[in-house]
């Protein structure tokens, strides 16, 4: 027994074998070489980060993929490694991690002490995650600054502290910093300060004593400029005293009076620059006090939606190649040609996700007619729907014959908000289609358009472009920067977009739903919005600008005061599902506000995007197209649908399934529509609509119809307590709107509607005239008081 406990005793030396966890001298040398690279390495891929880091956005995915390159200077790992750290990590606090690793990779190097290195890495740690937290505090509209972590932490803390209770644990956690890494103290610090303040002292004696000598040795030259200065108020006087003798008495000194004049004129010039620079001054302390004014800020922590919401749709290979398909097609295509003796000088293709385009350069003497007349021939020869041939292509010396392939690849929403192009785009409102034959995403601005028109026949994408189009702004702009108001006559298309009523979407203020499925609600609300287009002008007019950018920038740099009504105007785009129904059941009650809207809204930031399964004559009127410039087409079943879209054949020789022409002028372009499923857009909603929003949904003018509150008998005492302040607003202005009670007097949409309608049964302003203002029936303030006293009599 005692041999087997001496036994038991001495095994517990055996782990002393912890030359397995030391380095030798080699060892340590490379190991701290190799820190000291990575640390370099590591430093220069987060400078490089905050240059690139947009474009490589796409690439985090393909990291295996090695025909994918990224633009950080050390490529997909430098992209990948800054990625995790900046972004998902601590932020600028980062840039501490390639010094830690510096400074250990020296201690290996050297042979030094490892014994302080565990100190400074808790140090330093503790110092990242602080400057983390502080960023993610003092920037979290910036979330690159302080990083995932400093943004979460600071979340956290804020959810069980507040604004202040963070803010002091962040001033602790300072203090313990100071006082254990610095030796800091109360004494040290006010010691610092009094040594400042001595030599801030003696320097300013010092110069005292250099300006006193330097005035000595300059005392001549001082003396000839101040007896100039001296002679400038006498000469000011003595014109001044003769300024009321007749010139007849002042021609003889007329030489020496014009210097006189010349000199009254600058010091008039000079007071008016003044007050010209005090104006200035004014907006401008404004801006350097408080900053220019941000609309997102009620709303600073909202959170854009991430990539990972959207599905990839077996995108990821991108377009396969099928070299005997072509060479099939091409073969096809030259015998045909060569059957209605048509020579072909050169032949190249261009491969698409959908189609394929072969552009042809026939020999010299073929006419273009001839080989545009052949599209049924080379159709049957391809055996294939949906052939288009563009002769001639625009700005090329080439005929074009789109020939659809045998496997389309799918497009998918995630690639498109993915790429490069969408994601630098600098547009207003930024809306990713899909991808062009030539596979290159394709971006356009709304604001430009200004308004779309789509149509298709039932099942080919309308509702998938329009989900494309709403996709597009919700990833790129901030609740406060646009509003949607959605029409949906079928009830089941737009309702997934309820969730976001708080953030995006604006309707009327007495509706209960923010999706407008009933026609009369339609006709209200478009001609609510005609007069918020009214409104909207009378900002611009008196802000003395042509459009809303320039407003909301002058407005942001507080040059326009909100007590005088201004305020920041977020774009409103209005997206209509069906147009041909609400046509058939309102006609012209929706026709009208349409027209006015297409005609005049495109300056004041509100946008239209009408889609229809007919596009018939009679839905889309000359009025409609004339203002509607972008047209997108998907697959119509007749030339003549096509023609009433597009003003051109093509759209019903489209494969359908997204396949799409868009037109804004004179070329049209053939795209496949970037393709979003139902659960990827209610995945979107929900997380839009589980973040913090605002206390109601934007509220739209209010709109009184024809037949609601004009033959209600108000009695005089239920009459509203501003009813004669808001009488006396109408009679003054000489226009009887609720807006303009609503401005002038603060009220909210529903009080200034009721005074409104008080004030029509009272007889001091007409009856409702659709969009136009009433009428006001009292020419002044004199008759106003005499009309109210009969009235009480």
């Amino acid at each position: 027994m005692a041999k087997k406990r001496t036994t038991s005793k001495s095994k517990p030396t055996t782990p002393k074998k912890k030359v397995s966890f030391k380095l030798s001298k080699q060892n340590k040398i490379i190991f701290g070489s190799l820190l000291i690279v990575l640390s370099i390495a590591l430093f220069f891929s987060f400078m490089s980060f905050y240059f690139t880091w947009q474009e490589d956005q796409s690439m985090l995915s393909e990291f295996a993929n090695r025909n994918a390159q990224a633009s950080n200077l050390l490529n997909k790992f430098g992209a990948s490694v800054s990625h995790f750290f900046m972004y998902q990590g601590f932020g600028l606090a980062s840039f501490a991690f390639p010094f830690l690793l510096a400074i250990t990779g020296l201690y290996l190097f050297l042979g030094l002490d490892s014994k302080g290195l565990i100190g400074k890495w808790i140090w330093g740690l503790t110092g990242i995650i602080w400057v983390s937290v502080a960023l993610g505090f003092f920037a979290a509209d910036l979330p690159l600054l302080g990083g995932l972590i400093g943004y979460e932490v600071n979340d956290f803390l804020q959810d069980y502290t507040g604004k202040i209770g963070v803010f002091l644990i962040l001033i602790f956690v300072l203090m313990v910093i100071l006082v254990r890494l610095f030796n800091f103290t109360p004494e040290g610090f006010a010691n610092f300060f009094r040594s400042q303040k001595q030599k801030i002292k003696t320097d300013f004696k010092d110069t005292d004593t250099a300006d006193t000598s330097n005035d000595l040795d300059e005392a001549d030259e001082s003396s000839i400029e101040l007896s100039m200065d001296d002679a400038v108020p006498e000469k000011i006087d003595t014109y001044t005293h003769k300024k009321d003798i007749p010139p007849l008495q002042n021609e003889a000194g007329l030489d020496v009076n014009l210097p006189k004049e010349e000199e009254s004129d600058i010091d008039l010039t000079v007071e008016e620059t003044k007050e010209e620079e005090e104006t200035d001054v004014k907006a401008a302390k404004l801006v350097k006090d408080f900053g220019e004014f941000d609309p997102k800020l009620e709303l600073g922590n909202y959170k854009f939606p991430p990539l990972d919401l959207l599905d990839a749709h077996g995108a990821s290979g991108g377009i396969t190649i099928n070299q005997e398909e072509l060479e099939e097609n091409k073969n096809r295509i030259v015998s045909t040609l060569k059957n209605y003796k048509i020579g072909i000088a050169q032949i190249k293709a261009t491969i698409g996700p959908t189609v394929t385009l072969y552009e042809i350069v026939p020999e010299a003497g073929i006419r273009i007619s001839k080989i545009k007349n052949l599209e049924d021939d080379i159709a049957l020869s391809l055996a294939a729907l949906g052939i288009r041939i563009i002769a001639p292509i625009p700005g090329k010396g080439t005929v074009g014959i789109e020939v659809p392939n045998k496997n389309a690849t799918v497009v998918s929403m995630r690639s498109v908000i993915a790429s490069n192009k969408f994601q630098k785009a600098e547009m207003e409102l930024p809306i990713a289609f899909g991808k062009t034959i030539s596979n290159e995403t394709f971006v356009v601005d709304l604001a430009k358009m200004p308004h779309l028109l789509m149509a298709g026949a039932t099942g080919q994408g309308k509702s998938v472009g329009l989900n494309a189009v709403i996709t597009s702004l919700l990833y790129k702009k901030h609740p406060a920067e646009v509003k949607f108001i959605f029409v949906d006559p079928k009830k089941v298309e737009l309702t997934l977009y309820n969730k976001i009523e708080r953030h995006f979407l604006a309707k009327l203020p007495d509706s209960d739903e923010a999706i407008i499925t009933d026609t009369t609600k339609v006709i209200n609300t478009l001609n609510s919005l005609c007069i918020e287009m009214d409104n909207r002008y009378e900002l611009l007019k008196s802000a003395m600008v042509r459009n809303i950018k320039e407003y909301n920038v002058k407005f942001k740099a507080r040059k326009l005061n909100p007590n005088d009504g201004h305020k920041f105007l977020p774009y409103i785009v209005l997206v209509i599902d069906e147009f041909a129904d609400l046509i058939m059941t309102a006609g012209k009650e929706v026709e009208t506000p349409i027209a006015r809207l297409a005609q005049l809204a495109r300056a004041i930031g509100i946008h239209l995007i009408i889609a229809t399964q007919r596009p018939s004559v009679n839905v889309i009127t000359g009025i409609i197209k004339a203002n509607f410039p972008a047209r997108i087409a998907f697959r119509v079943t007749s030339k003549i649908d096509s023609r009433t879209i597009l003003d051109a054949q093509g759209a019903d020789q489209l494969i359908g399934r997204g396949d799409m022409l868009y037109t804004q002028g004179n070329d049209v372009t053939r795209l496949q529509c970037a393709f979003v499923d139902t659960p990827e857009v209610a995945k979107i909603t929900e997380y839009i609509g589980s973040q913090r929003a605002y206390p109601e949904a934007h509220m739209l003018p209010e709109y009184v119809g024809e037949d609601s509150g004009t033959s209600i008998d108000y009695d005089i005492s239920d009459r509203d307590a501003m009813f004669r302040e808001a009488a006396e607003v109408i009679v003054t202005a000489q226009q009887g709107s609720a807006s303009l009670i609503q401005r002038k007097l603060k009220l909210g949409y529903n009080r200034a509607g009721r005074i409104i309608d008080q004030l029509e049964a009272a007889g001091i302003v007409g009856p409702f005239e659709g969009s136009k203002a009433r009428q006001v029936l009292i020419p002044d303030i004199y008759s106003l008081e005499q009309h109210l006293e009969n009235e009480s009599k």
